[in-house]
């Protein structure tokens, strides 16, 4: 009986650290071909008006994605000097927590 409980616990204790390694094993995937989605997006946009696209970053532009995310994350937030800092910060969260909803 001893050894059931021990496993309980256990699967109890991990059960956190379980559905955080599930989530990024299924978010990390998604996020890439998304990027990836996007570059090729923007490929075939290039070649309608006969321009060549995103072909700096890497070989054929294929790290162009992950170029891109990393000037998102670098990108400096910017507040006007005479705004409500509190609702500048509120009024999108609360948007983009709306638009889960429905």
């Amino acid at each position: 009986m001893e050894h059931f409980d021990i496993l309980k616990f256990f699967f109890w204790l991990f059960q956190p650290v379980y559905a955080v390694i599930i989530t990024l094993l299924t978010l990390i995937p998604l996020l890439i071909s998304i990027a990836f989605f996007t570059l090729a997006e923007r490929k075939v946009m290039a070649s309608i008006q006969r321009r060549r696209g995103p072909n700096v970053v890497g070989i054929w532009g294929l790290l162009q994605p992950f170029a891109d995310g990393l000037k998102a994350l670098i990108k400096e937030i910017i507040i006007p000097y005479q705004a409500s800092r509190f609702l500048f910060i509120l009024a999108p969260s609360i948007t983009f927590i709306l638009s889960l909803i429905n």
